[in-house]
């Protein structure tokens, strides 16, 4: 299971390729609950990780979105683009 702390600009490279190995594995449900700061780095993974997981046939669902990611996607228009459950 996918498992991080922060989505930032510092954690990025780390935390896409954790993510891209996740959907690999199979994973289709990100539980962001543990994720204590996050940036807009953040919502570009996951936009990235939901990208990858299209295009390996899957769907990615996020769940425990952090609301200040949720609000960066909505500042950048985003809402609605990211698969929640």
């Amino acid at each position: 299971m996918l498992s991080l702390d922060a989505l930032t600009f510092e954690t990025a490279d780390a935390a896409l390729e954790q993510g891209i190995a996740a959907i690999r594995a199979g994973e289709t449900v990100f539980d962001l609950g543990g994720v204590r700061a996050a940036d807009s780095s953040g919502v570009a993974l996951l936009l990235a990780w939901q990208r990858r997981a299209r295009d390996a046939g899957q769907k990615l669902t996020f769940i425990n979105v952090p609301k200040n990611i949720d609000a960066l996607a909505n500042l950048y228009g985003l809402d609605g683009v990211l698969e929640r459950s």
